[in-house]
């Protein structure tokens, strides 16, 4: 406790010491204007109170003098006292909003994107830290703004004490009880911010369950399972676990809150006992009251305003532990980037050594011992089951993940090794959960080269790859055409967003990799041929310019019997590899599948 303690504030003072300079950098002349106000602010009030003392012991002593400067120099800074307290939040407002909203959770966005593997977004402790952060980025300036507010308040707890300790050297006792809430507070915050990481998971969930009433594509199935009700229940629950948890600590908090003031309240009324006495016996004149009385008046606010930007400093450890942790975590992810070149060509092609993978969290491998070679120039279907791994092997090709035992080797060199955006730079895809981007149809396109993203040519190539042309003639603004409802634009069938997304793969012309998982699986028969015609003739003419391995992950087994390796997996092992007429031959799991899907497909055309 005694190591910890101090590494979390250092580490906490870092970050201040960080977005302070950040602020500085951005906005110069704001962020000195601001710290310049803290400053004045904590002489206004023991300016203030001298100046009324002079006033009124000026009055008592006939000395006009005295008592005129002493009354225009107490309204002259109860008037910038005034102006100082609206500029300080006028300010503070605009750097909290430009900085933390703008450039902190740019900042923070850009690390979690420029992570080079998925596997975070399958951690749940990870997405636990990212749901504590979302939308909640400007609440690290927000805190390192109450940081700073709290030392100025801290000199100005200190003037004020001096203040009073000229008139009785026993008041300075006041300061260690102006310090119990303070030790309190922090005491009962760090409950509150434990009870939210604790409760982030159910929290989440109770989100989750609200979206899944209410977004158009599940709300359909729940009305027809009848299962709304079901939904609601559990998310009542999950949102009653949240608040009973943090209730509980915010209840603790409080407590801890109101021993720390009644501690503060009882040294105060014994300190202001002891200054009016010593003025009704004489000891004190009636200046020394006046000063009594108006840092009396306002020390309860200065502590409290301590107290608060202590707490709002304090407070925002809930988003900066889970800040600092991702941090670290992208730092360390990226000290673990590959530093190998990849290859201009293929020469013999990607082999799986002994490749095993189970997913963050999960109780099973998802694959198990996969070894295969994928020659270069070919073109490799994968078939199975769902839950096969046939996407995961895919992914683990992507280098979205990395194995968990055993290798990926590009020709000689280990997967492992290759920058992962180098790697993706020369590799193409498009996946069976395709994204919909709702942006102009030539944008969307283009997002699969971006270097490229405006080259028109090159986006009409990639469209007459995917066998699109059609749908962009329908389109009322061509390639300028808005898609999506969201912002007023033409919405897609599902079977238009796949051909998109098959036009986005196949905008960079010489990939290594080229990947096709489930690539027509919202398409009809016809237009399924016809993509996968083009899509084998473009696999050939990749081999034939980079050695480019082409993988087709496809349930449907007539689209895959022209590739040159068929690779069979069943529960994550890899039971069978071979040409079609092969693997029909041989009998066992292939042949199986594919029978059964053929005498489907036949009972289906017969009725």
């Amino acid at each position: 406790m005694s190591t910890e303690k101090p590494v979390a504030v250092k580490r906490y003072v870092r970050l201040w010491a960080e977005l302070l300079a950040l602020s500085w950098r951005l906005y110069p002349a704001m962020t000195s204007g601001l710290l310049a106000v803290y400053a004045g602010q904590a002489v206004v009030v023991a300016a203030s109170a001298l100046a009324l003392r002079m006033a009124v012991n000026g009055v008592i002593a006939a000395d006009t003098t005295a008592a005129v400067i002493g009354a225009v120099t107490a309204a002259a800074v109860f008037a910038a006292g005034t102006y100082l307290s609206d500029l300080n939040g006028g300010l503070w407002i605009v750097l909290i909003e430009r900085v933390g909203l703008v450039h902190v959770q740019h900042r923070l966005h850009a690390d979690l994107v420029g992570l080079p593997g998925m596997d975070h977004l399958d951690r749940p402790d990870v997405l636990d830290r990212i749901t504590t952060l979302r939308g909640a980025s400007w609440e690290l300036m927000f805190g390192m703004w109450g940081a700073v507010a709290a030392c100025f308040n801290v000199i100005r707890l200190a003037v004020l004490v001096t203040l009073l300790a000229t008139t009785n050297p026993w008041l300075i006792a006041l300061l260690p009880c102006a310090a119990a809430p303070l030790w309190c507070d922090r005491r009962g915050q760090r409950a509150v911010n434990t009870a939210e990481t604790e409760t982030a998971e159910n929290f989440r969930l109770q989100r989750h369950l609200f979206r899944l009433a209410t977004k158009p594509a599940t709300s359909k199935e729940l009305r027809i399972a009848g299962a709304g009700d079901e939904v609601v229940d559990r998310q009542v629950a999950a949102w009653n676990e949240v608040f009973r948890v943090r209730l509980r600590a915010r209840v603790r908090a409080a407590g801890w809150k109101l021993a720390g003031w009644t501690l503060f309240t009882a040294g105060f009324v014994a300190g202001l006992a002891l200054v009016i006495r010593q003025a009704t016996t004489g000891t004190g004149t009636v200046g020394d009251i006046v000063l009594a009385v108006t840092v009396a008046l306002t020390l309860r606010q200065s502590v409290q305003d301590t107290l608060r930007d202590v707490n709002n400093s304090t407070a925002s450890g809930r988003v900066i532990e889970p800040y600092l942790w991702l941090r670290d975590h992208v730092a360390a992810t990226r000290a673990q980037r590959g530093t190998r070149p990849v290859p201009a060509a293929l020469r013999r092609g990607i082999t799986f050594d002994r490749v095993g993978f189970t997913y963050p969290g999960a109780d099973r491998p998802t694959l198990t011992d996969v070894s295969c070679h994928l020659t270069a120039g070919s073109v490799v279907a994968i078939v199975g089951e769902y839950g096969s791994g046939k996407t995961t092997l895919v992914k683990l090709l992507c280098k979205f993940y990395s194995p968990g035992s055993g290798t990926i080797r590009v020709d000689d060199t280990n997967l492992d090794d290759l920058p992962a955006d180098e790697w993706r730079k020369r590799t193409s895809a498009a996946f069976q959960d395709f994204g919909r981007f709702q942006t102009t149809f030539a944008t969307t396109v283009g997002l699969g080269d971006l270097p490229h993203i405006d080259d028109r040519a090159r986006i009409g190539e990639a469209v007459r790859a995917a066998d699109a042309d059609v749908l962009l003639g329908r389109l009322p603004h061509g390639l300028d055409t808005q898609l999506g409802q969201d912002f007023g634009g033409v919405e897609l069938s599902e079977g238009q967003w796949q051909k998109t997304a098959l036009a986005r793969s196949s905008m960079r012309p010489a990939p290594l990799l080229f990947v096709l998982d489930e690539p027509t699986a919202s398409l009809d028969a016809p237009s399924e041929h016809a993509i996968f015609t083009r899509y084998m003739a473009r696999a050939r003419e990749l081999a034939a310019r980079t050695g480019a391995v082409t993988v087709v992950v496809s349930h449907r087994f007539s689209t895959v019997a022209d590739a040159d390796q068929i690779l069979v997996l069943d529960h994550g092992e890899l039971v069978q590899a071979g040409r079609h007429d092969e693997l029909l031959a041989r009998g066992g799991r292939y042949a199986d599948l594919y029978r059964t899907q053929a005498e489907a497909y036949t009972s289906s055309e017969q009725k």
